[in-house]
């Protein structure tokens, strides 16, 4: 009796039981390591790894593409100020030149892949490109430029490999398409508005007495399109459709102005006027 609680007191047994648990440990381990179930978790660690690198890729180029969307956007309301219009369009066109580039650099990326998984991604800046082109359309036409005509314009040619000199060319060369979605345009069309809203004021300021009613027309036009749609469509549009509404409001409220006090108030105070007028009309509807 009392040798046993001895020899369990000084705990003879334990360190015996403690090597066994520890190699069934080590065992287990290296089961686990080896298994079928940890292959397939680092093989979907990997996967999504990968998605998320060209989640965060895609982000990038998105933000690049809206920050130059936008450059384009501020350039071309120069043309209510400028002699020579055209030289701003052709400005233009090499900024949005420049943007299709990343536009490309997209395309390239989504090879492959399912358009929907990185959407979210990318939108933004598609949306910001969406409203140059048409700005710069309307400018230049004064029409509103088609989905598909905006599709037409992202289609790459991507050459092979460069090869030693002397040598044929390795490959054939590829064609790479990026199209736009409906939404996205629409949503892209309907961020035209406020800018038209602006252009339609600084041109008033620069004794332009043309295109407030040409932007009014347009922009009533627009209007009638997307009452069409409705709640029918996409959330993203019918919360836009505030905003146009907005911007509508302001345009057909200088129209009037010039219509019935134009020959009262000299050209240069007119902007003013409209500045004040849209300022007011600001605040009551804030205070709404």
């Amino acid at each position: 009796m009392s040798s046993s609680v001895i020899s369990l007191s000084s705990g003879e047994g334990y360190p015996r039981r403690m090597k066994t648990s520890q190699k069934t440990d080590d065992r287990d381990t290296g089961d686990n390591l080896t298994s079928p179930v940890m292959s397939a978790f680092k093989v979907f660690q990997q996967e999504l790894d990968t998605k998320h690198d060209k989640h965060e890729r895609l982000v990038k180029l998105s933000r690049d593409i809206t920050i130059e969307s936008k450059r384009t956007i501020f350039l071309l309301h120069r043309v209510t100020s400028v002699p020579d219009v055209e030289e701003v369009l052709t400005e233009a066109d090499l900024k949005l030149d420049g943007v299709r580039l990343n536009i490309r650099m997209i395309a390239e990326e989504l090879r492959g892949e399912d358009l929907n998984q990185f959407h979210r991604a990318f939108t933004p800046g598609i949306q910001e490109y969406v409203e140059a082109v048409s700005f710069h359309h309307f400018i230049r036409h004064r029409t509103l430029i088609s989905l598909e005509e905006i599709n037409t314009k992202l289609v790459f040619i991507k050459e092979p490999e460069d090869t030693p000199e002397g040598q044929q060319p390795m490959g054939t060369p590829q064609v790479l398409t990026f199209q736009v979605t409906p939404t996205d345009y629409l949503l892209g069309v309907a961020d035209l508005t406020g800018e038209l809203m602006r252009m339609c004021i600084s041109s008033v300021g620069n004794g332009d007495m043309d295109t407030p009613f040409q932007v009014s027309m347009f922009l009533r036009q627009i209007h009638d399109g997307f009452s069409y749609i409705g709640n029918t469509g996409p959330y993203e549009v019918s919360k836009k459709l505030h905003t146009l509404r907005q911007s509508l409001s302001k345009v057909e409220d200088a129209c009037y102005t010039l219509k019935v006090r134009g020959s009262e108030i000299p050209k240069h105070m007119l902007a003013d006027v409209f500045s004040s007028r849209t300022a007011m009309m600001d605040q009551d509807e804030g205070v709404a």
